[in-house]
């Protein structure tokens, strides 16, 4: 058990002046997210973390919205920062071209994946802990780096300099990203949560890695299709330097809106293009073909992530 002298000499070094050792909280069960706050001392599995703050939202439109379960941290003992997940549950429900899917956050599964992927290089690393309630707190290490959407959006090429000259290899990280998950749904586990902001290029490896797979899922006909629906959306991204809206180009190319129909729009989000050839007409066939997979005129979806791997394969392999 670590004493309060100890806790207290190793948190001198981080508060600021005038901070007073009567003022240290000390919290063995973290139950109570709200409770936890900047400079309260956690501890757990006879490790001390002293708090700093919540992370905000990063999902589109929600930027400055706080997820008071999820802190950073320092780590008394090595004086390393980290992000620290507390338990949180919410669901809600999911529809994905006329399928359903019942969502749930499920701190135990993404427990579960940190010890599967742990050697893994194309996903974040960390370590559960327990806390006096046995809840599993979720211990993290921080990526250096870019989110891949804001390394695409901050990109200067316009866009055709971009498909010849920077796609490719973006292709090439991303289906590293795709066998990732392949990996995951090969040991009956899914993401969950696949979106452009939950891949972080690490900085100093250049590898593509996943964050945030506390979210599962429910659907008795293909277990594994949220997770696909996610990744083309992200491919539509890539592919598309950025979303292609119907708004946009209501306002800056009317006559491109002309040639657009229906089948034309992502079977999830029914404002964005996904049949990109007709905006960008060197956009490789091969390619294209793969994002018609996500379109709502497609015929049909893929329903494994190997399907896609393959067909994004052999794609790059005509660029």
């Amino acid at each position: 058990m670590l004493s309060h002298e100890f806790i207290i000499g190793k948190m001198a070094y981080w508060m600021p002046a005038g901070w007073s050792a009567a003022d240290l909280r000390i919290h063995t069960d973290a139950s109570d997210y709200f409770k936890v706050g900047y400079g309260d001392v956690l501890l757990l599995g006879g490790k001390a973390f002293l708090i700093r703050n919540s992370t905000r939202e990063g999902r589109f439109g929600l930027d400055d919205e706080v997820k008071q379960w999820v802190k950073r941290a320092i780590a008394l003992d090595t004086g390393e920062m980290c992000i620290i997940k507390l338990v949180f549950y919410e669901k809600f429900t999911a529809r994905v071209g006329g399928i359903t899917f019942e969502c749930f956050r499920s701190p135990r599964k993404e427990a579960r994946i940190l010890d599967l992927v742990k050697d893994h290089p194309n996903f974040m690393h960390g370590i559960t802990l327990a806390d006096e309630k046995n809840n599993p707190i979720r211990i993290l290490d921080l990526i250096s780096g870019k989110t891949l959407a804001d390394h695409i959006t901050d990109m200067k090429q316009d866009h055709e300099a971009y498909c010849h000259e920077t796609l490719p290899s973006v292709l090439a990280n991303y289906i590293q990203c795709v066998k990732a998950v392949r990996f995951l749904h090969d040991h009956n586990e899914k993401h969950g949560d696949i979106r452009r902001d939950h891949i972080m290029i690490d900085t100093h490896s250049g590898h593509y890695r996943w964050i945030d797979f506390d979210y599962n899922y429910r659907h008795r006909e293909n277990i594994y299709g949220y997770d696909l629906f996610g990744l083309g959306n992200i491919l539509a991204f890539v592919v598309g330097k950025g979303d292609v809206l119907l708004g946009d180009l209501n306002r800056n190319a009317p006559q491109v809106l002309d040639k657009l129909t229906e089948a034309d729009l992502n079977i999830v989000f029914r404002n964005r293009v996904v049949n990109l050839k007709k905006i960008f007409p060197y956009i490789p066939t091969a390619l294209n073909r793969v994002l018609l997979h996500f379109s709502r005129g497609a015929n049909w979806f893929y329903e494994h992530t190997s399907q896609l791997i393959d067909d994004l394969e052999s794609a790059v392999l005509e660029m």
